[in-house]
């Protein structure tokens, strides 16, 4: 018997840094991402979750990996899209290729996943600082991650009785490679970044994989919304 993980965008960042956490606690892992995982042993199945022919081929990974081990699956929505733009520029075109990513995919995916779920699974969703706030100049990511909760929300309740847990990890500034591109190479910027946790540093793919990890064994954690930010500093 084999517990699975089945992580959204394991090849980079924090999903990465996910994938070498269970596989080195014995999990097997499928990737879903474009890319694949540099971890060894790793399933990958390139897949982009914002296209339109993407479910027929998962199903079928998912019923020829977790659907013959019959031991835990934890099911982590980790991919994710981030735009610069504007709330009040926003094109629905825009808004529609950001929440197919970040949020439609995950639903259908808990879809496709759920037959595989028995007791002491997980679904477990990435959020992010900005799912509970906003800051200028990112409206489509500050939606998807407050409709991601909303999402998990509704995943507990609608899987109460199931002794299967869900939860939401907010991660902080992680020094991962969607951060790196969002900053570009203003080191001022990334300075300032760095200021904004009590700590004052940027946490490391490894720390927000080791609390993932957490909340996959944790049954206790169900329907939370779990910040790991390393404590910011309020302005």
């Amino acid at each position: 018997m084999t517990d699975w993980a089945v992580v959204t965008g394991a090849s980079r960042g924090i999903g990465q840094a996910l994938a070498a956490r269970f596989r080195k606690e014995g999990w097997g892992v499928l990737n879903l991402a474009r890319q694949p995982s540099q971890v060894p042993g790793v399933v990958d199945l390139s897949v982009d979750l914002g296209s339109e022919d993407w479910e027929p081929r998962v199903e079928a990974a998912l019923r020829d990996t977790v659907g013959q081990a019959q031991g835990r699956v934890s099911l982590v929505h980790n991919a994710a899209i981030y735009d610069h733009d504007d709330a009040l520029a926003l094109t629905a075109r825009q808004l529609r290729r950001v929440l197919e990513v970040n949020v439609v995919a995950p639903a259908v995916l808990n879809r496709l996943t759920r037959p595989y779920l028995g007791e002491g699974s997980s679904i477990l969703y990435v959020g992010s600082t900005l799912s509970e706030r906003a800051v200028r100049g990112s409206a489509s990511y500050v939606t998807s991650k407050h409709a991601l909760v909303g999402l998990m929300r509704s995943t507990c309740q609608d899987l109460a009785g199931t002794r299967i847990h869900t939860a939401c990890v907010c991660p902080g500034f992680t020094d991962t490679e969607m951060l790196r591109e969002h900053l570009g190479d203003d080191a001022a910027r990334a300075a300032i970044i760095s200021s904004k946790s009590t700590f004052g540093r940027l946490i490391t793919p490894e720390e927000i994989a080791h609390v993932i990890y957490f909340c996959a064994t944790t049954p206790t954690v169900n329907g939370a919304v779990l910040h790991a930010n390393l404590g910011q500093v309020e302005t």
